[in-house]
């Protein structure tokens, strides 16, 4: 059964050592994403419908809003990987152009090859998480080193702006039908019971509502709400001390052990172990 060793949270985002036995479900974070081996057998995941091999030589990199999913195949023997969510504010305060981590093209391609030094950072970082969970200090200072080893090696950060192209696209209005769509998921996601309500509620048939979400913005519309859901969850799980039954009940859950799938669908671990693992940095 995955879950997760050690959670870190802070200014930086989140980040997760996990202990991965099995498959993750097609999700997406609002953050940029590394996945990195820190042992184990060699494995992979799914990046926008591409197979991205993750080594000891080699990261996996996701943009924000990408679509992903991890893939463990029977009998594969688990991997410990290091996990990290990185906030595009946070990594604007080492320099400015890296907000760009909070939309597409930040990551040229969805894997690359590491170095020496990357790799060493990666150990550090897992170690210090095991032995000290409750310094969150130099788990920031580590995870900074980490990040700009590696966004400096495998981003486009030194591109002064996007092409010509990129910028039109992202300036031209999204379809109005859509952006009520996705403001709805992202104020109350608990409200939306079902795609077809979603679809009636903005004027459009469930098919063309599909067909159009996912030309506006690369995902189903499934996929972005889960995500905002997860994301709610993830907070909730870490930072409150309400039952998780209570939990599951705001998220729109009626059964708690659905949402206890869903959330190790999507995190990789229990919700309680979750907890547990994020509360050793303050009672440490």
């Amino acid at each position: 059964m995955s879950s997760a060793l050690r959670i870190a949270i802070g200014s930086f985002g989140r980040v997760a050592l996990l202990d991965m036995d099995r498959p993750l479900v097609k999700h997406a974070h609002q953050q940029c994403h590394v996945l990195l081996k820190v042992e184990g057998a060699d494995t992979e995941f799914d990046v926008g419908g591409t197979r991205v091999p993750l080594t000891d030589d080699s990261a996996v990199l996701i943009n924000a809003w990408e679509h992903h999913s991890y893939v463990h195949r029977d009998g594969q023997p688990p991997t410990i990987i290091l996990a990290l969510y990185i906030e595009p504010t946070w990594l604007g305060s080492f320099r400015g152009n890296w907000q760009a981590s909070a939309g597409p093209g930040f990551f040229p391609r969805p894997g690359g090859a590491i170095t020496p030094q990357i790799r060493r950072q990666v150990g550090a970082t897992a170690e210090a998480m095991v032995q000290a969970p409750g310094d969150a200090a130099a788990h920031e200072q580590l995870i900074g080193r980490l990040m700009i080893s590696i966004i400096e090696r495998l981003a486009l950060w030194r591109e002064a702006q996007p092409s010509l192209r990129a910028r039109a696209k992202a300036m031209r209005a999204p379809d109005r039908r859509i952006a009520r769509a996705l403001a709805l998921m992202r104020e109350d996601p608990v409200r939306i019971t079902s795609m077809d309500w979603l679809a009636r509620e903005i004027g459009l048939s469930r098919a063309h509502f599909f067909r159009l979400f996912e030309a506006e913005t690369g995902l189903s519309p499934r996929i972005y709400l889960n995500t905002q859901r997860v994301e709610r969850a993830v907070q909730a799980v870490a930072s409150e001390a309400r039952s998780f039954v209570a939990i599951s009940e705001e998220l729109g859950f009626s059964v708690p052990a659905h949402f206890s799938r869903f959330f190790h669908d999507h995190a990789g671990s229990s919700p309680r172990t979750f907890r547990d693992v994020t509360a050793l940095r303050d009672k440490a």
